[in-house]
């Protein structure tokens, strides 16, 4: 599986981060993951240097020594991003010069073992040499000079900390990357008809959701094993774990998600919930199978990462884990709070399951089969134009004036999600509610649940409508 780098962007208070985050991200929005507890001062975003897309992460004004409230926990959220990235970018004052935090932070940077490239932010209008000499004694390297509300050298910037990536893949290419090399021209060869099917027909399912909720319980249930550690313990995954196995004769990649990248590299302090690590096994992955804990209230962690879900198009199914230990009434209670609090996830198959026992797991993979098959659904031009005149004749659009939407054909626009596009005239004017209309009709006539379903609206230029306006 190949993730977005992760890019850190580190340093005390008033130096510009999130200044240089909105720059590279181009939107302060841009995959903000916005979880309860997690995210006081720390944000993620998408971000591309030319073909080169990566995930940045904008963190608060950092004090290492910081012993309590809210510097503490700023300072844990910074230790987390750390952790869980490739490459820091260390942003520190060309006005202010160093100061005795710019040093407490160089001398953590210097012993997690992390890339780190120091970038002397607000470096506008000075000479070169003025605006980097005394940020040398920081010991991490050759300072870069970057304006990040001007944009001066933060292209030069951010390639330089991908290099950096480059590099560091270059020396494994005997290894792993000799290998990917070798999987990509088998895949590529028409003559390897095993390899092919295994990478079309194999469903990648990422399994997400809050700590301790039985992610790695269901993991080893599915597999029959002991194959990765649960234990009572927010936090216990550690590393990103990937197992191949079939069932039923069909194969699945599963993806188990909650903890830290690397071992070794991360401070007692951190939180056990990788936010990051999360966003990347859903945008990597063909169905995500989001766990909650029928013990526990559906929380906003629970919605926030549901909502990404949807954002990304991927194919979803619920399952609410430790089932068997509820008494009627408060399943009743479950049942009723998750449907006013995910309603928006109408389209998804949701399973009570006991991953500990088994109980609902058979049921819960012919879900995500039946996910995965409704993701890559091929939609046929002709039925989806008759599907589309029906809909039209059992209830046309408003009108928008003295005019009235007219749809004409769809076609499919892609798939993973199922991408319907439909062409007419004055197509702009349709209101959310029919789009819904139109949604719900496709999805009862394909059978497209547990996948998100996208309507484009193309119009033709209609010369009338101009001038009568």
């Amino acid at each position: 599986m190949v993730f977005k780098p992760v890019v850190a962007l580190v340093g005390r208070a008033n130096v510009g981060k999130s200044t240089l985050f909105n720059r590279i991200t181009r939107s302060r929005a841009a995959l903000v993951a916005d979880f309860s507890g997690l995210t006081r001062d720390r944000h993620y975003g998408e971000g591309r240097v030319g073909d080169r897309p990566f995930l940045a992460v904008d963190t608060g004004g950092f004090e290492p020594v910081a012993k309590e409230g809210i510097l503490l926990e700023m300072a844990r959220q910074t230790q987390q991003a750390i952790a869980e990235s490739d490459v820091v970018i260390f942003l520190v004052d060309a006005r202010a010069g160093v100061n005795a935090h710019d040093h407490e932070i160089a001398r953590l940077l210097r012993k997690t073992g992390q890339r780190v490239l120091l970038a002397v932010n607000k470096a506008e209008g000075m000479r070169y040499g003025s605006a980097t000499a005394e940020f040398h004694e920081l010991g991490l390297g050759e300072p870069h000079p970057i304006s990040a509300s001007h944009g001066d050298g933060v292209v030069d910037l951010i390639e330089e900390a991908l290099s950096y990536l480059d590099q560091e893949g270059a020396d494994t290419s005997d290894g792993e990357l000799a290998h990917d090399a070798a999987a990509d021209a088998q895949a590529e060869d028409a003559d390897d008809g095993a390899a092919e099917e295994s990478v079309v027909h194999r469903i990648k399912l990422a399994i997400v959701g809050r700590p301790n909720v039985g992610k790695s319980t269901l993991i080893n249930t599915l597999l029959g094993e002991e194959r990765v550690i649960a234990f009572d313990m927010p936090g216990t995954t550690r590393d990103a774990i990937e197992i191949d196995f079939e069932r039923g004769g069909v194969p699945y990649t599963l993806i188990d998600t909650a903890g830290l990248r690397r071992r070794g590299k991360v401070f007692e302090a951190v939180e056990k919930f990788s936010v990051i690590k999360t966003l990347q096994a859903i945008e990597a992955c063909n169905v995500v199978l989001l766990m909650l804990d029928a013990q526990t209230e559906i929380s906003d962690q629970d919605a926030h990462i549901a909502g990404f879900v949807l954002e990304t198009g991927r194919a979803l199914v619920v399952a609410i884990n430790k089932w068997d230990g509820l008494d009627g009434e408060r399943r009743d209670r479950v049942l009723r709070d998750f449907e006013r609090k995910m309603r928006f996830l109408s389209f998804a198959k949701m399973h009570t399951v006991s991953a500990l026992n088994g109980q609902g797991v058979n049921a819960l993979i012919k879900s995500v089969n039946a996910a995965h098959a409704a993701a890559f659904a091929k939609l046929s031009t002709p039925r989806l134009t008759r599907e589309l005149h029906a809909a039209v004749e059992q209830q046309q659009p408003p009108r928008k004036g003295i005019f009235r939407p007219k749809m004409r054909y769809a076609h499919q626009g892609g798939q993973n999600p199922p991408l319907i596009v439909i062409h007419g005239n004055a197509l702009d004017a349709i209101p959310d509610s029919y789009r819904r209309y139109l949604e719900t009709r496709f999805r009862t006539a394909f059978k497209l649940d547990g996948t998100p379903l996208r309507i484009e609206f193309k119009s033709s230029h209609n010369p009338y409508l101009q001038g009568a306006q």
